[in-house]
Formats: C-alpha cells, sequence, structure tokens
C-alpha cells in the first residue's frame, strides 16, 4: 500500500510513521507535514534513509496543492494527525485551529473523494467528549457519549470528526475515526506536561503545574497507539470510531511526583499556577469496543511507560535541546535546502 501520514513530523505522527516504515517495509510511507512549530524532522532521523519512506512539505488545508498531489501519488489510506494540537495556544489563537483542523481536514477528505481512497482514517482526541466529575470514577467515554468541547482546539477537533462522518454517510467515503487519551513517550513536544516536567527537572527550574494538580488524564504509552490505529486502518470497520485508552489514570501532580521522583528531585521544584481557563477536569477512555473486535490491547501501564520514557529523554538530550533552543527548525534546510536549490 502507498499510505500518506499527514502531521507525520509531530509527536504521534512521527512515531507512527517510524512504526509503519519499520513494520511494512513492502509499503510506502509519504509522510506530509508543513513543518510549523511542533514538526520536527530530526524524529525521523531513524527512517529518513529507508527506501519505503519519503518527506514532502506541504499545507493540508491548500487545495491546489493537495490536489496535485494526490493526483501524482495516488494513495491507498490516508491517515490524518496533521492538526494544531496545544490546548494553550488554541485560547490564544482560535483561529489556526480552524485552518488547520477544519478546513485542512475538508481538504483532504474532498481529495480522497476525488480520488478513491480506500480508506482516510481521522485521528482525534478524547478532548471532543469534554470532561468527566472527579467524583466520578466509575464514568468513562465511550464512543457513543455525546460531543461537549471545551476548548477551541477540541471545537476544531471534533467539527473534523463531524465532517467525516458526514462524507462517510453522503458521499460513501470509507473513514474510519479513532480517539486517544493523553500519549507520552519518545518525541514528545517539550511544550506538553511529562516533557517539560523532565526537562525543566534536569536544569532544576521551577516546574508548573495548573491549579492545584487535581486534573486527571489516562495516559496511554504511544507505541500503543499507534499499533491501534494500524489495526484500524487495516481491519477497523468503515464509518465507525473507536476509542483507545491506556487505562492508566493519573493526577497531574502524581505524573509531576513520580517524574521528580525518579530522576531523585525535591517536590519543592512544583510552583502551582492560575488555571487554564475552562480547563478540563477528568478524561478517562472506555476502550471496550477496539478491544473486542480488533483484540488491541495496551502493552504498557504507566509504572512500565514512564521509566522508558524518561530512560529516553536522557539517552536523547541533543534531540529536546534542539527543539528548547530553536535549532531543530533548521533541520528542514539543513537536510533538504541543497535538493530543492537544483
Amino acid at each position: 500500500m502507498k499510505i500518506c501520514v499527514t502531521g507525520g513530523a509531530g509527536f504521534i505522527g512521527g512515531n507512527f510513521v517510524q512504526y509503519m516504515v519499520n513494520t511494512y517495509p513492502e509499503d510506502e510511507i509519504v509522510n506530509l507535514d508543513l513543518l510549523t512549530y511542533a514538526g520536527n524532522l530530526e524524529t525521523l532521523k531513524p527512517v529518513e534513509n529507508k527506501p519505503n519512506y519519503r518527506f514532502v512539505r506541504g499545507d493540508i488545508a491548500d487545495k491546489d496543492f493537495i490536489m496535485d498531489l494526490f493526483a501524482e501519488e495516488k494513495f491507498d489510506v490516508v491517515v490524518n494527525f496533521a492538526a494544531e494540537s496545544h490546548v494553550d495556544r488554541s485560547i490564544e489563537n482560535p483561529d489556526i485551529f480552524v485552518h488547520s483542523n477544519v478546513l485542512g481536514t475538508v481538504t483532504l477528505l474532498n481529495a480522497c473523494r476525488k480520488f478513491g481512497i480506500r480508506r482516510y482514517h481521522q485521528v482525534s482526541t478524547d478532548e471532543v467528549y469534554g470532561d468527566l466529575p472527579l467524583d466520578r470514577p466509575d464514568l468513562f467515554f465511550t464512543e457513543e457519549t455525546p460531543i461537549h468541547t471545551s476548548s477551541p482546539y477540541s471545537a476544531s477537533k471534533a467539527s473534523a470528526d463531524l465532517f467525516v462522518m458526514a462524507y462517510h454517510r453522503t458521499f460513501g467515503l470509507p473513514t474510519t475515526i479513532s480517539r486517544c487519551s493523553n500519549n507520552y513517550g519518545p518525541y514528545h513536544f517539550p511544550e506538553k506536561l511529562i516533557p517539560l516536567v523532565i526537562s525543566r527537572a534536569l536544569a532544576d527550574e521551577e516546574i508548573p503545574v495548573y491549579g492545584t494538580g487535581a486534573n486527571v488524564r489516562d495516559w496511554l504509552y504511544v507505541t500503543d497507539h499507534c499499533k491501534a490505529i494500524d489495526l484500524i486502518i487495516r481491519k477497523g470497520k468503515e464509518g465507525e470510531i473507536y476509542n483507545i485508552g491506556g487505562h492508566n489514570e493519573r493526577t497531574n501532580l502524581d505524573v509531576v511526583k513520580t517524574i521528580l521522583h525518579a530522576l531523585n528531585k525535591p517536590e519543592s521544584l512544583i510552583k502551582f499556577v492560575s488555571d487554564r481557563p475552562g480547563h478540563d477536569r477528568r478524561y478517562a477512555m472506555d476502550p471496550t469496543k477496539i478491544e473486542t473486535e480488533l483484540g488491541w490491547r495496551p502493552e504498557y501501564t504507566f509504572e512500565t511507560g514512564i521509566p522508558k520514557t524518561i530512560e529516553w529523554y536522557l539517552n536523547n538530550k541533543e534531540w529536546w535541546e534542539h527543539i528548547v533552543s530553536g535549532e531543530y527548525q533548521n533541520y528542514f534546510q539543513k537536510m533538504y535546502g541543497k535538493r530543492l536549490e537544483k
């Protein structure tokens, strides 16, 4: 198969590209990414010279570019990771989230419809469901839970999901959607909680925690997520939504303390800051559907995944230090500049 992975230079997309390139050498993986601030080609160093991998730079919301690319490449499958995904940034500037997450998705859907794609998969988020009360640990998000968004980010992702569902029902486009809980693991952008804590703790810098740190998230190791998506695009039923969760609920404060303890750093580094507007209280996924229908199970618990993650960051300081310094943004020019000049 020829598979187009959009947003493949981001955290989850980059891990997915690596997984697919290495697992299916007979498939061709085309990584399409605009390389905004969160896109990092250094994430793809392990596979950049593999014969079944290729990178293309472009905007999924650019209609002419996307139509020309699809006409030339004749993709079999499209997996759409491309999205603005930082909640705080969506509060500051909602417009760019509409551009990338909504208009970009519709542009891809139109191209898939025109060129007869075999499967379009939308990578979504548990945040489209809103949140759950902290005092009801018995409640979980299922695929039937109504959409109830809290931030411009989650509203843009929910809108994209609705367009995917509409294109399946109206035009018969072969689509699937997955909604995942919080991911963690290698190549996670340092703005996010776990890599932020690791990088700042190593530098003995204060670690900001929203509110009291009582907000609860269900943590999913990124490789487990990649394997789930692979299963869905190969065996998932068209028109269906699949929740992907890790069964690993932790408060944000517990996560921070776990990392500090593992790094032998004091809890005095924790600094509580004003809470985020509309901050969701608890996310918790019920992944029964993907477990029973497709046989997926997460291989990692938080207890096994977080040491592996910390070890990766300790062994790959250059990767995240380049991001902190901004040097990573020059990698495209280093890799492709001379080629583009020819």
